[in-house]
Formats: structure tokens, C-alpha cells, sequence
């Protein structure tokens, strides 16, 4: 005779591996996603200059351009971990810069040391680089020339960016069968301890 399935924890389960279907589909769509972002960040790494707006989007849009401002004066200081360009790490420096009367300013990354103290004598003047963004996603300018007693910090670059999209959604796609593979062998013990109705 037919064996029966046991209703709510074969229901449990489908809706188990359902759910685990779905954030691996979900994986791939962002996969897609993070990959056409990858592409318009190479193809603003080619782009021409700018100018650092004074009121940066917050879109991303201007990520990795090449940019230069005028930071009349650093006004804070602060040390944040990084690199500098031969991988070592230590303290990216990064100041506020005053840009003029009024407005928000900007963020400079004035360059990398091993030291967390604020560099000594470093004053403003224009500033070129590459835009980048910090750990509160605010746009900075990343100096392409750093302060004096300081090295170039790392350039920012869109191949440092991790896509692991299609690595997750593997992983959702292996628990949805280990999830089928262990019910079914639970199914498989619990009907040979009980013999066909």
C-alpha cells in the first residue's frame, strides 16, 4: 500500500525548501544587479575629471571618477583603517576640509602611515584624486598626491568590490536539497519502523 506523508511537517518543510528556492533566485537577480553596477563603475573610472560637487549625490552615480576641489583648510582630522598602495596596512588620514563661506565641505583622504595620529603641517590647497566612499557611504576625495610624512593610500577601485551574489545562491540551492535529502530519509526510517496501513 501507498504511504502516506505526514501533513504539517512535510508542509514545514516544503515551505522550508520554497523559502530556500527563493533567496537563491533572489541571489541570482543580485548577482545581476551587482554585476551592471561593476560595469558603470569601470566605465566612470575611464570618464573624465570633475569637479568634487558641492553637494555630493548619494546615488553612487559619481563613484570612482576622477575629481578635484579646493579644500581651503582642514578642519577635523580623523584616522580610519586601510591601505596603502603596496597592500600595507595602517591609517588612512582623512580630514574635513572647509570649501568655502558656506556649505558642507568635503571629505579628504589626505593619504596612509602606520601612525594613528593626525599628520603634522598638513595644510589645504587644490586636491586630485579618485571618489570613493567611507564606511557611512559619504563621498570623499581620495588624494592622488597625499600630505606631506604621509603615503598614497590605496586607489579605490571597482575590482575591490566583491560580487559573492551567485556563491549565496549555490548555498540556498544546497540547503533546499540537504533540507529534501534529510526529510526523505527521515520519511525512509520512520516508515520502515511501521509497517504499510
Amino acid at each position: 500500500m501507498m504511504r502516506r506523508l505526514p501533513l504539517w511537517p512535510t508542509l514545514i518543510v516544503g515551505l522550508a525548501v520554497a523559502l530556500m528556492v527563493a533567496l537563491g533566485v533572489w541571489q541570482i537577480r543580485r548577482a545581476h544587479w551587482k554585476e551592471a553596477l561593476l560595469a558603470q563603475y569601470a566605465t566612470a573610472a575611464g570618464r573624465p575629471p570633475i569637479a568634487f560637487p558641492a553637494v555630493p549625490p548619494t546615488d553612487g552615480s559619481l563613484l570612482f571618477r576622477r575629481a578635484s576641489a579646493m579644500c581651503l583648510q582642514p578642519t577635523a582630522w580623523s584616522a580610519r583603517a586601510g591601505s596603502n598602495r603596496a597592500g600595507e596596512p595602517g591609517w588612512r588620514h582623512l580630514a574635513l576640509c572647509r570649501t568655502g563661506a558656506e556649505g558642507p565641505g568635503m571629505l579628504v583622504d589626505f593619504g596612509w602611515s602606520r601612525d594613528f595620529a593626525a599628520p603634522a603641517g598638513a595644510r589645504g590647497g587644490r586636491v586630485s584624486g579618485v571618489i570613493d566612499s567611507d564606511r557611512d557611504h559619504i563621498l570623499l576625495l581620495v588624494a592622488e598626491t597625499p600630505a606631506p610624512g604621509l603615503a598614497p593610500s590605496a586607489r579605490p577601485s571597482p575590482e575591490n568590490i566583491p560580487n559573492n551574489h551567485r556563491a549565496y545562491a549555490v548555498q540556498w540551492f544546497l540547503f533546499a536539497i540537504v533540507a529534501l535529502a534529510v526529510y526523505a530519509v527521515a520519511l525512509r526510517q520512520r516508515w520502515i519502523g511501521r509497517p504499510p496501513k
